[in-house]
């Protein structure tokens, strides 16, 4: 049987936290900024939590289980 191959695109967008969590970047950071208060821009800079119904397909894409 051969190994199971890492998504790669998943790879770069979800990160891994020590405790197992899955963390992920904000949308809508990257242009038109001009519209979005300051307070909005910088709530796009900290990581979120992969929500639990996308979990399970994440981890397969990372072989994680």
């Amino acid at each position: 049987m051969p190994k199971i191959k890492t998504h790669k695109g998943t790879a770069k967008r979800v990160k891994v936290t020590a405790g197992g969590k899955l963390m992920r970047g904000k949308a809508f950071k990257s242009h038109i900024l001009t519209k979005k208060s300051p307070k909005r821009i910088r709530g796009f800079r900290q990581e979120a939590p992969v929500s639990a119904a996308d979990t399970p397909m994440i981890n397969k894409k990372l072989g994680r289980g």
